[in-house]
């Protein structure tokens, strides 16, 4: 998996953007000791820690978890849907004619 992730690293470095922030020194000296454990230089140790974090921010906001009562109740709105009250209907109406000329 290292070489994968040092391969995607090396295909992001060579695009050219830059992304600068500072830190204070305690973060830093944490950063350059993790990154010589893992024998790998600061930056790239940086580059994939953002990339790894960024990919599961993305996953945890693009997924949907449901618990067993959440799903059941979805479902049974997607097949048995409730009947438009009085609101509903008012509001279609009201926005159908805004709509249409």
């Amino acid at each position: 998996m290292a070489r994968v992730t040092a391969a995607r690293t090396e295909e992001h470095r060579s695009r050219g953007a830059r992304l600068g922030f500072r830190v204070d020194a305690k973060t830093k000296s944490l950063v350059e000791r993790a990154a010589r454990l893992e024998r790998r230089n600061l930056t790239d140790f940086c580059l994939t820690a953002l990339i790894e974090a960024a990919q599961k921010a993305l996953e945890r906001h693009e997924s949907l978890s449901l618990s067993e009562a959440d799903r059941v109740a979805f479902f049974d709105a997607l097949l048995r849907p409730p009947k438009p009250n009085a609101r509903l209907r008012s509001a279609l109406r009201r926005e159908s004619a805004r709509i249409e000329p």
